[in-house]
């Protein structure tokens, strides 16, 4: 049996107190927490969280905080004003900091100014609907739903905002910009918005991890020592390996590689496009990433050259450009100079199988670093009939790539020289396959350093 943790009477005494205007304020900061139901009322959203025990009494003192209704938090809650926000000093936050922003940015725009808002916008979306007297926070839904508008993708936004004169609320974007760099994320937060993703930072500890050796042994003495020319892999776990599957082949030999290899792996298969997003971007916020010296993320979809679908065959895609944008140290500060090795498997519905590998090196903090430094993509691609041909089809390129992290003769390469072997491996493949069975390959990097996944 499900256990609610607020009252049903209190949800109906709140909801029957809102306009309209403060349900869609409200329903708009909770988006992230279902996206599932984004077309839901508020009080059908407010009884799903209350379900799936995300909503508690301090979650729903704050959205009402958040709408400014300070006379409900005493007469309803019996809680005060200094109490919610001692609690949200304390990081007890349920609402990201994102949310919160487009929240009181559009508490300050005038109707006027929206409208001139969606006539700019023109240029930038021309698909958008145009609907008289749209809400702000509506048009910030429908920029997110072109990926247009994310919380680590706000420059649109700005550009706009200078149009129209604005410049007090650029410097409230500037402003969330800067707090996020420092503070990429709250606990509590993360434990509210995505609560299924068993990914949960420890209680703050501002020691140091100390060098430790990986969960391979080598035959032999294993040796600590790390040269200028390669990126520190001593770090126990190594760090987050997360894979999301949404064809289903390959993910237990994934998983079973990279936690042989020293990370802590986490699995996720079917998502779609929204789960998936949010997922991705609740693990780029991490802040135990701090503690690792590298990060890896392996995307299984069907897709197209640009974009992946995930399970949503209809969706027109979430571009790969995006997800890149995710792990690079502006919006992942925590990986600035690490090994964040994001290999990205993604199965084409056309040209077929993306995947992608990213890493970044773990160096002492220096903001001299490029943003996009420390990289690795690697991208392979097949005819989605490849791997669904039987239930048990897998994809040769992720099959090879595990067989040469095993071996613990290859396993001492370079990951650039491990993958020249994977590209020798593949095309060997190709010239004794069908054309419509073959796999093309792209590999980018941006490394400055030799970066190996074992010791040296």
């Amino acid at each position: 049996m499900t256990r609610c943790q607020v009252p049903a009477v209190l949800i109906h005494q709140i909801e029957q107190e809102l306009d309209k205007e403060e349900e869609e304020m409200m329903v708009f900061l909770c988006r992230d927490l279902a996206p599932d139901l984004a077309t839901a009322d508020l009080r059908e959203l407010l009884v799903a969280l209350n379900e799936r025990e995300k909503l508690s009494f301090l979650g729903l003192s704050e959205l009402l905080y958040r709408v400014k209704r300070f006379d409900l938090l005493r007469r309803i809650l019996k809680i005060e004003k200094a109490t919610v926000e001692a609690n949200l000093a304390r990081s007890l936050k349920l609402v990201p900091d994102y949310r919160v922003l487009m929240v009181e940015i559009n508490e300050n725009l005038e109707k006027e100014e929206v409208g001139s808002l969606v006539f700019l916008l023109r240029d930038y979306a021309p698909r958008m609907k145009m609907v008289k007297d749209k809400s702000f926070l509506a048009l910030v839904i429908d920029l997110e739903k072109l990926n247009l508008v994310a919380p680590n993708q706000l420059d649109l936004m700005e550009n706009c905002f200078r149009n129209i004169h604005r410049i007090d609320l650029i410097r409230k974007i500037q402003k969330y910009k800067h707090e996020e760099y420092l503070h990429p994320v709250y606990v509590n937060a993360l434990q509210a918005s995505l609560p299924n993703l068993s990914l949960i930072d420890p209680p703050y500890n501002s020691g140091v991890t100390e060098p430790v050796h990986m969960s391979i042994q080598e035959s032999g003495p294993v040796s600590h020592k790390v040269f200028d020319d390669q990126y520190r892999m001593q770090s126990q776990p190594l760090g987050i390996c997360l894979i999301i599957d949404c064809i289903g082949n390959d993910t237990d030999v994934l998983e079973e590689t990279f936690r042989g290899l020293g990370y802590d792996v986490h699995c996720h298969r079917y998502l779609n496009m929204n789960t998936m997003n949010q997922t991705l971007l609740e693990v780029a916020r991490l802040q135990k990433h701090r503690n690792f010296d590298s990060f890896i993320c392996i995307l299984v979809s069907r897709g197209s050259p640009q974009s992946i679908f995930c399970t949503d065959h209809t969706f027109s895609g979430f571009p790969l450009e995006q997800i890149k944008k995710y792990f690079t140290a502006d919006s992942c500060p925590e990986l600035l100079g690490k090994p964040n090795e994001q290999e990205c498997t993604s199965l084409l519905e056309v040209d077929g199988n993306d995947e992608k590998i990213t890493a970044n090196a773990k160096t002492p903090w220096k903001v001299t670093i490029p943003q996009v430094a420390d990289i690795f993509w690697s991208q392979c691609k097949a005819d989605v009939s490849t791997l669904e041909k039987s239930p048990s089809s897998s994809s040769y390129y992720l099959r090879c790539l595990a067989e040469l992290l095993r071996n613990p003769h290859k396993r001492k390469l370079s990951i650039l020289d491990i993958h020249t072997e994977l590209n020798r491996k593949v095309y060997e493949w190709n010239k004794t396959t069908d054309p419509s069975q073959q796999y093309s390959l792209l590999l980018q990097h941006t490394l400055r350093k030799k970066l190996f996944l074992s010791p040296t």
